[in-house]
């Protein structure tokens, strides 16, 4: 439900969502539906993941960009649950690369469960994720989830590679987040185009509105993991450069430092501080890295906006560029 939704962007998010609330509400069923064990551990640790459905946005990213092309339908009721399931499974599995223990102001399955428990329940819903999609008339769904999530791991894996990677370019850093955040919130929008019945034009163009949004997204994620807090955002944070991946921010300071500062900051990334008490939001000021990012946020946000210019003016129209806009605002 909405309501679950707790931060202090909620009412945006509420506003966002109102043309397609009672969808939002049918989805959340389907999903309680397909996750559903009779066995009580299984059945906890469905109910724990269950509190990490927070914003909702990619099942809401399938519901307004089928509503936006044609109308929404059953399908769009199982595509959205399923995009959720899968994006719930990399959360778990995320929690466990970066030893994360707060989700959703929640300890982590990983922090209470330990790392095998949180694998299998990360491969668990996966596999839900793919029976789900099984029972959709036809195997584009299927093959487009299948590609995506090899896509997403591709993208992990990059990231992993790039660990203590004081080199790292701002090219590699786009390829991972391209991969393993972006393409899921571009088939978002794909499939729900798709089964509104678009032309391959419109379901090309929805995918660059969503590869667009998530690539804006995850930037914002990256700067809210070095400035914001645990209590606005709800999850663990400086887990990034704790593990030694250079985001954005990371590499256009990298870039722009006094040679001192940048060899200070390399050594961190590299795991090999040379000072106890290196103040990195200080060095991110300096050279103005925040704002950096958040300026080529806009411009993906900007591109994603634009595509939309292709839709019919409809309230759906409006509320995908008014949830593009909100990427730039949020704080969770």
């Amino acid at each position: 439900m909405i309501s679950k939704i707790v931060t202090a962007d909620s009412d945006a998010l509420v506003g966002l969502y109102a043309l397609i609330s009672p969808h939002i509400e049918r989805v959340e069923r389907v999903i309680q539906d397909e996750l559903f064990s009779p066995h009580p551990f299984v059945s906890e640790l469905c109910e724990r993941v269950g509190r990490y459905r927070g914003k909702m946005l990619r099942p809401a990213l399938v519901l307004l960009s089928g509503e936006a092309v044609g109308g929404v339908n059953d399908d769009h009721h199982t595509l959205a649950a399923v995009v959720e399931i899968v994006h719930l499974a990399t959360l778990v599995h995320d929690d466990v690369l970066d030893d994360a223990d707060r989700r959703r102001r929640h300890p982590t399955i990983n922090a209470t469960h330990g790392n095998v428990t949180a694998v299998l329940m990360g491969d668990f819903l996966i596999s839900h994720a793919y029976h789900l999609c099984g029972s959709l008339g036809d195997q584009y769904a299927a093959r487009t989830i299948g590609a995506t999530t090899n896509t997403v791991c591709e993208g992990e894996l990059i990231e992993i590679h790039h660990r203590h990677d004081a080199a790292i370019s701002e090219e590699a850093y786009f390829d991972i987040i391209r991969g393993k955040t972006a393409s899921l919130t571009g088939t978002c929008c794909a499939l729900g185009a798709r089964y509104a019945g678009a032309d391959a034009d419109t379901v090309g163009t929805m995918r660059d509105f969503g590869l667009a949004a998530g690539t804006a997204f995850q930037i914002v994620d990256d700067v809210l993991d070095l400035t914001g807090t645990e209590v606005s955002t709800g999850k663990s944070l400086g887990l990034d450069l704790a593990h030694g991946s250079a985001t954005l921010p990371i590499i256009h300071c990298l870039l722009n430092a006094s040679p001192g500062a940048r060899a200070d900051l390399a050594a961190f990334v590299r795991a090999q501080p040379t000072s106890d008490s290196l103040d990195i939001r200080s060095l991110l000021d300096d050279t103005g890295s925040i704002d950096y990012a958040f300026d080529v946020a806009r411009r993906y946000v900007d591109t994603a906006t634009d595509r939309l210019r292709a839709l019919p003016d409809t309230p759906a129209r409006d509320s995908l560029r008014s949830m593009a806009e909100f990427i730039l605002s949020r704080q969770f």
